[in-house]
C-alpha cells in the first residue's frame, strides 16, 4: 500500500447545514460527515486525521469538535480562537485533541492579522501552533513576524501561492529560509487552490519538488477533503496518484507518519480505532 501504516491526513473539514453560517463566510459547502470521510480513509489506508475549522462557521467550532469526538484518539484539531478565548476554553479544546489556532487571512476568515502575536502568546503554553493561510506571494510581509512567534507556524496548501512563482522567486526563497529555522511546517495539499494550470497542476508540483529536496522533515500531507469550492473535487484515487508523484517512497514514512506524529502529538505507539 502506498500510504504507510499510521499515515495522517493533516487537513480536512466537516460541514453540517443545521449549524449557522458565519456572517463573513464566503463558502457554504454541502454537508460532509465523519462516516463519509471514513470511506475515504479506508480507501486510502489512512489512520489519523487533523480536523480544521473551516471559514464557514467563524468562531463556532462545534461541528469540528463533534467530529473530533467521533474520531477519538486518532483525531486532532485546529480551531479558530483568538486572544479573547478564555484559558478554560483553551484547556477544554486541548483535552478534545486541539493542537493549533487557525488564521485564514483571505476573504471569509474570522480572525484579523493583528491578533497573530497575542493569540500565539495565549496558545504557547499549550504547545499549540499557528496555522496560517494567505497568498504565499505575500510571505515577505510576514516572515519576520512568523519567525518571532513563540510557537511553530504551519502554512497551508504548499504556501498557497496565487499564482505559484518560480522556485527562485523571493517569496519562495523566503519560505525555504523560514523552514530552515526548524519552526515552520508546510502542508502538501490542495494544489488547485493556487495553481494557474489544470490538473495535475505542474506549477505547484514544481514547488513541491523543491520542498521535498530541501526539507522533507518539515512537510505534511493532506487531502483537503471534501475540497470545498471545487466543482470537480479529486477522487481518492486521484489523491493517491498525486501523493505518489509528490512524495518519493523513501520520504513517505517521514512525511505521512513521523512528522504529523511530532507536530500533533500522536503517540509513537498507536492505539488505533476502527
Amino acid at each position: 500500500m502506498s500510504f504507510p501504516h499510521g499515515s495522517c491526513d493533516t487537513h480536512l473539514h466537516f460541514y453540517d447545514g443545521s449549524f449557522p453560517t458565519a456572517p463573513r463566510a464566503v463558502l457554504q459547502p454541502p454537508d460532509a460527515t465523519v462516516d463519509e470521510y471514513r470511506l475515504v480513509q479506508a480507501e486510502l489506508g489512512l489512520t489519523r486525521a487533523v480536523v480544521v475549522q473551516p471559514t464557514t462557521y467563524g468562531f463556532d467550532n462545534r461541528v469540528q469538535l463533534a467530529a473530533l469526538n467521533k474520531l477519538g484518539a486518532n483525531g486532532r484539531g485546529v480551531l479558530v480562537v483568538d486572544s479573547s478565548t478564555s484559558t478554560a476554553e483553551l484547556e477544554h479544546f486541548h483535552a478534545c485533541g486541539v493542537r493549533g489556532a487557525r488564521f485564514h487571512l483571505l476573504p471569509g476568515g474570522a480572525v484579523e492579522v493583528h491578533e497573530l502575536e497575542p493569540t500565539a502568546q495565549a496558545i504557547h503554553d499549550f504547545g499549540w501552533h499557528i496555522q496560517a493561510q494567505f497568498d504565499g506571494n505575500r510571505l515577505p510581509e510576514f516572515v519576520e513576524r512568523f519567525a518571532a512567534l513563540p510557537c511553530p507556524v504551519v502554512l497551508d496548501h504548499v504556501g498557497r501561492f496565487m499564482p505559484p512563482p518560480s522556485p527562485d522567486a523571493e517569496a519562495f526563497v523566503q519560505l525555504l529560509k523560514l523552514i530552515d529555522t526548524g519552526r515552520c511546517w508546510v502542508k502538501l495539499s490542495a494544489p488547485y487552490e493556487g495553481s494557474a494550470e489544470p490538473p495535475p497542476h505542474p506549477d505547484v508540483v514544481t514547488l513541491i519538488d523543491r520542498l521535498i529536496a530541501a526539507a522533507p522533515e518539515r512537510l505534511l500531507w493532506a487531502s483537503n477533503w471534501p475540497h470545498p469550492g471545487q466543482a470537480l473535487p479529486p477522487t481518492p484515487a486521484v489523491l493517491q496518484g498525486w501523493m505518489e508523484r509528490w512524495i518519493p517512497a523513501q520520504h513517505r514514512q517521514t512525511i505521512l507518519v513521523s512528522n504529523p506524529a511530532e507536530l500533533y502529538g500522536f503517540p509513537t505507539t498507536e492505539s488505533e480505532q476502527p
